[in-house]
């Protein structure tokens, strides 16, 4: 399967649109040299401490680059290193001098989650769980958080795709 589109053209923040998470939901997609430009936050015990930063600085670089994606193709995928460190790719349609360019290649299995920032270790569990009843091995897991806190706040929910990486 081909990468959904996520979003929806009703954007009533000026900030994040809609998110259309339906399509997405128990899929396998595939990625062909998916480019992204990465950054990573510092954490404590999980919690980023220079988000806002980090995002600012992504998308400052993309749209320097004149490297943004599509609205409707907008995606940030995120995974904790450890209790200390976050990465976070930010999705550009062409290499961005300068940046930190990487392309993920490979076949996910998705899940679409709701809820609060910290139910993240039990969505990784459930997403886990979910790889393995299709005896797949996992290789890598991320988080593809929909909308920002502000955005999720005002449309009443906060839709999280969880991505993870099948060998």
């Amino acid at each position: 399967m081909n990468v959904p589109n996520t979003y929806t053209t009703i954007n009533e923040t000026g900030c994040c649109a809609v998110p259309d998470v339906s399509a997405w939901d128990k899929q396998e997609v595939t990625f062909k040299n998916k480019l992204f430009i990465r950054g990573y936050t510092r954490s404590i015990m999980y919690v980023p401490l220079n988000m806002s930063k980090v995002m600012t600085m992504l998308q400052q670089q993309a749209s320097d680059a004149n490297a943004e994606m599509p609205p409707q193709e907008a995606m940030i995928l995120s995974r904790e290193l450890s209790p200390w460190k976050g990465e976070h790719l930010y999705a550009v349609s062409h290499t961005v001098d300068g940046a930190d360019n990487i392309s993920l290649i490979g076949t996910y299995l998705t899940k679409v989650f709701e809820g609060p920032f910290k139910d993240a270790g039990k969505w990784h569990k459930q997403l886990i769980d979910y790889v393995n009843e299709h005896r797949k091995a996992v290789k890598n897991t991320y988080f593809f958080y929909t909308t920002c806190p502000n955005c999720a706040k005002h449309y009443g929910k906060n839709y999280v795709i969880g991505l993870a990486q099948i060998a």
